[in-house]
């Protein structure tokens, strides 16, 4: 798989727990513990998404 395909699958990812965090976020019966691992897990594809991005732009 190619760096920008790759990109552009992580990109997809995040956009779908932003999705998914908005939908849980207006559920009262939703716990902490699962919008803190929606967060964890968007910031963990972001740090990716920008170490890519940073390595595929010095090449």
């Amino acid at each position: 798989m190619s760096i920008d395909a790759h990109l552009a699958s992580l990109e997809k990812k995040h956009g779908d727990l932003e999705a998914e965090l908005r939908s849980v976020a207006g559920q009262p019966s939703v716990h902490d513990e699962a919008i803190v691992d929606i967060k964890r897990r968007k910031l963990r594809l972001k740090d990716e998404i920008e170490r890519l991005r940073s390595t595929h732009s010095t090449h």
